[in-house]
């Protein structure tokens, strides 16, 4: 057999398991059922074998040991942490992209790929409110853009103040300051681990009841060390409560003082998308960089990120690398010049199929479509006896707890049935939750990013709920 026909052949096989897989979601249970010990048995088998496998064989053995070990968050009664789908025209633009394996690193390696990125990027800022001379970065997901985007900061910041970090590195520099609301995500922190910046250099600041930065706290911090270089930390979408920061506010403040202002827009960026949620990213477009998920709500497949920034001349500065034995682009685009990795994969091609097959209204009505799922999942869990709700969806983010009908019930005991019932759920196979404790009481933490979720799959996994809450309650 020819190597073409060994390839045509094994995908034929290979997507004759992911229809099955796929044509099965709704009936297949959202949790994992194979333990931990099935898994590695399963993968060891009888060890590294000495010959090799029928490429038939190997794919089937693929799916036979992961069989149980998949989360179904693909599908429409996930909602756990902030995970979306894979919509059909970026799962198929992301098959393409394995079969043609290009190295998107410059133009001259895989000059479709760069040019994908280039029109695809400049359609996200168009829909996201981001100024269309912005340079956009297409990174793993939105930790790598935190990363990215504070190199460029770190870059700007040092740069004015005669320090060349790309040179000299950060030992001796000014030390840069990081300001921040009360509420960040956690994945910003490990950018600025990377960075180079550190933890240590977070100031957390007052906010308000909602867990917003306030802009008289902002300006006090600002005010005490105004020659400092600093970063202030903005969110679009609080990861447990979905709060926005507000923009028109904190960033002409933070601006006064030659701060750098960086939002954290992971899943909330997309509310520019929404006429009927824009108005929670007012006065964002001044901030100086965003970063953000396409493998959130714009239902592209795992990994896809998006940092912007609105300086492309810092942002090449800290990234670009030029060397006689590569091929750079004069007119083109060369992801490596924007990019903190060198050799990667080109995620451009299922960001644009995406673009195109939901067009701006598509990604509207995805948007709107998520919130009102939240809003309703929330309202219905919260109708159920001895239920909380924390925090009703600002987007597409909702928290609710269930209190212990014991008379005599602790906190401790309210904690302890949220998260059972949490437990008894997955259990069913029926939904997946994931929980969180805020301001001190465990909640479930409910998020809609699916563009598979429907009415049913809401009532479906709120009779799961209930049904859990009779279990436990027995």
């Amino acid at each position: 057999m020819s190597a073409t026909m060994t390839a045509s052949s094994i995908l034929q096989h290979a997507a004759r398991h992911a229809e099955k897989f796929l044509d099965g979601l709704d009936e297949m249970p959202v949790g994992t059922r194979a333990s931990l010990a099935d898994l590695r048995a399963r993968f060891a088998g009888d060890g590294l074998r000495q010959r090799g496998m029928d490429p038939h064989e190997v794919v089937d053995a693929l799916v036979a040991a992961s069989t149980g070990g998949l989360v179904g968050s693909t599908g429409g009664r996930f909602f756990g942490w902030v995970i979306g789908g894979a919509l059909p025209s970026t799962l198929a633009a992301d098959w393409l992209t394995s079969v043609w394996d290009q190295n998107a690193a410059l133009h001259a390696t895989a000059p479709a790929a760069a040019v994908a990125e280039e029109v695809a990027g400049a359609w996200l800022a168009d829909l996201l409110g981001i100024p269309a001379s912005a340079s956009v970065a297409f990174v793993t997901g939105c930790e790598m853009a935190h990363f990215t985007c504070f190199l460029a900061a770190r870059h700007a910041l040092l740069s004015r103040r005669g320090w060349d970090v790309e040179r000299d590195g950060l030992s001796g520099s000014p030390r840069i300051r990081v300001l921040a609301g009360p509420e960040r995500h956690g994945s910003t922190d490990r950018a600025l681990r990377f960075a180079g910046i550190g933890t240590g250099a977070v100031e957390r600041l007052t906010g308000t009841a909602r867990g917003l930065l306030r802009a008289d706290a902002l300006e006090a911090a600002l005010a005490q060390n105004p020659e400092a270089p600093a970063i202030v930390l903005l969110q679009a979408g609080d990861i447990n409560t979905g709060a926005f920061d507000h923009f028109d506010e904190l960033i002409p403040v933070a601006h006064r003082y030659g701060a750098w202002v960086h939002i954290d827009g992971a899943f909330g960026l997309w509310a520019s998308a929404s006429r009927q949620y824009e108005h929670l990213m007012r006065g964002a477009g001044w901030a100086d960089s965003w970063a953000t998920d396409g493998h959130k709500w714009l239902n592209v497949p795992y990994d896809s990120g998006y940092a912007f920034i609105a300086h492309p001349e810092h942002h090449r500065a800290a990234m670009t690398y030029q060397a006689s034995y590569l091929t750079h682009a004069t007119e083109a685009r060369d992801e490596m010049d924007w990019n903190p990795e060198w050799s990667r994969r080109a995620r451009g091609f299922a960001t644009w199929a995406a673009l195109r097959e939901l067009g701006r209204e598509g990604v509207e009505d995805l948007v709107n479509r998520c919130c009102g799922m939240a809003t309703a999942l929330v309202a219905g869990l919260g109708a159920l006896d001895g239920a909380e709700v924390l925090c009703t969806p600002t987007i597409n983010q909702g928290l609710v707890r269930f209190r212990s009908t014991r008379a005599d019930a602790s906190e401790r005991d309210h904690d302890a049935l949220t998260d059972q019932v949490m437990a008894e759920v997955l259990r069913s196979g029926e939904a997946f939750f994931t929980g969180t404790t805020w301001r001190g009481c465990r909640a479930v933490r409910v998020s809609v990013s699916s563009w598979r979720t429907t009415e049913h799959d809401v009532t479906r996994s709120v009779a799961a709920v209930a049904k859990a809450l009779a279990v436990l309650r027995a």
